[in-house]
């Protein structure tokens, strides 16, 4: 009680480096900023890590260097989820449905978007060899495959997109995070020995990468296995969700212990379970009533990671690694659907619409941030990916949704309410009466509560 009678700054200090309290503040900033992200139509996610910048070291230092290691137990169980739901996604009798062709670009685009990447920046190191690094060029090109389905999604949903643009899209973005943890798996391997100074042998670039990725493979699919068979005995809600966190805490944990991929034996995990049951779909959804908090924390906690210092420095590989993924995705995108004699629609837009990165992205550069052999180059590897991610968030979805329009896959009708005003407004070739004026302002809150009941 005398603590509280006695509030000096001493007080003052201690309240403010609780981590209950930053937990808060974090927490309350990412709700409040999603209303100004849904003004300015913009994903949650951007939000989120804008406010994890404001919050973090180089501006209010709110979250500190040393929250952001006491929060690291939230990365790692936001990492083990968002990869068990990459691999919830990965049913057989779904990829049989959609075939070959499907698996085809989404393998080509992303192979090409690491090529494009690896590359170009491989000739900014010949012109200055101390911009671009090996290892920090070998984990920037696993990264430049991956594409974020949470931003694509909403932009399909949000204006009710349909055609074989749109078809093909939706499962080559679910596709496409696998094959990049893939890649990223092999890079990372690779990575780290250069980074150590190690000779390059068959066992070291080959034979120990793919030890990692068949373990960290056979782990998640027992583990998953397992998961599967003790839902036979626990039917409620409750119990499964709280198998299902425990067993992607163990596969986190086993991964750790072990030094392998955790990304990959959770997506294993969430792949083995699912085609385990036949009513896996049911369970998942259960997955996302709790994950959304975990998920918030996660992005506000990388933005807070971005040191805007290393910005400056980093802008000559940041530049080149945008415009290279970005050429890499069009052109593997096209040229694999053209080969495979996809629409001309399909050719021409479906590069343009995978973009978007965040997620998974983050999680992979998160993951060099807590590796000691590569701490010389994380804060250059995390400042990049962080800055793409804010860029390619904010003009992903634009450009989605201007290459589903271009294609004539988004009804015209589909606007927002305020558009709908101003249009109504300015066509209107006389003054607008009052009555016009109060039959515009009923239609906009009739679409409001409309929206309203859609969201």
């Amino acid at each position: 009680m005398n603590r509280f009678l006695a509030f000096d700054a001493t007080v003052f200090q201690n309240l403010q480096v609780s981590t209950f309290l930053i937990l808060a503040v974090a927490m309350i900033s990412g709700m409040l900023i999603t209303r100004v992200m849904k003004v300015l139509t913009f994903p949650n996610v951007t939000g989120y890590l804008i406010v994890g910048i404001i919050l973090g070291p180089s501006v209010l230092n709110i979250l500190d260097k040393t929250s952001l290691q006491n929060f690291e137990v939230i990365t790692s169980l936001a990492l083990g989820f968002i990869a068990f739901s990459i691999g919830g996604e990965f049913k057989l009798s779904h990829l049989k449905s959609i075939g070959g062709k499907i698996m085809i670009i989404a393998t080509v685009q992303a192979v090409c978007a690491s090529i494009f990447v690896i590359s170009a920046l491989f000739l900014v190191q010949a012109i200055k060899p101390e911009l671009a690094p090996t290892p920090v060029i070998l984990i920037l090109c696993s990264i430049a495959a991956a594409t974020a389905p949470a931003a694509t999604l909403m932009v399909v949903r949000q204006y009710k997109a349909k055609g074989p643009v749109t078809d093909t899209l939706l499962p080559v973005v679910a596709f496409d995070d696998a094959i990049a943890l893939m890649i990223f798996s092999v890079c990372l391997a690779l990575a780290r020995v250069f980074a150590t100074g190690q000779s390059l042998t068959v066992l070291s670039a080959f034979v120990y990468p793919m030890l990692e990725i068949v373990l960290s493979l056979g782990i998640g699919t027992v583990l998953g296995i397992i998961l599967g068979f003790i839902c036979r005995f626990f039917h409620s809600r409750t119990n499964r969700l709280i198998w299902m966190i425990t067993i992607v805490v163990l596969a986190v944990a086993v991964s750790e212990m072990f030094e392998l991929s955790s990304l990959l034996t959770c997506m294993m995990l969430g792949a083995a379970f699912t085609n385990s049951r036949h009513d896996s779909i049911e369970i998942l959804d259960g997955m996302e009533r709790w994950t959304p908090v975990v998920f918030m924390l996660f992005f506000i906690i990388s933005g807070a990671g971005l040191d805007l210092k290393v910005v400056p420095y980093i802008g000559v590989v940041g530049v080149v690694y945008i415009f290279a993924r970005t050429l890499g995705k069009w052109f593997g995108a096209w040229g694999s659907s053209k080969l495979l004699g996809s629409p001309k629609t399909v050719q021409k837009y479906l590069g343009i619409t995978l973009l978007p990165q965040g997620g998974v992205e983050i999680g992979m550069a998160l993951t060099i941030a807590k590796m000691p052999e590569l701490s010389a180059y994380s804060d250059r590897i995390v400042t990049v990916v962080l800055c793409a991610t804010l860029i390619y968030l904010l003009i992903g979805p634009v450009f989605t949704k201007f290459a589903l329009k271009k294609a004539g896959e988004i009804d015209e009708g589909e606007q927002s309410y305020i558009k709908q005003l101003f249009d109504k407004i300015k066509n209107k070739n006389k003054p607008v009466s009052e009555t016009s004026a109060g039959s515009i302002g009923a239609e906009v809150i009739t679409n409001v509560t409309d929206n309203k009941k859609e969201h």
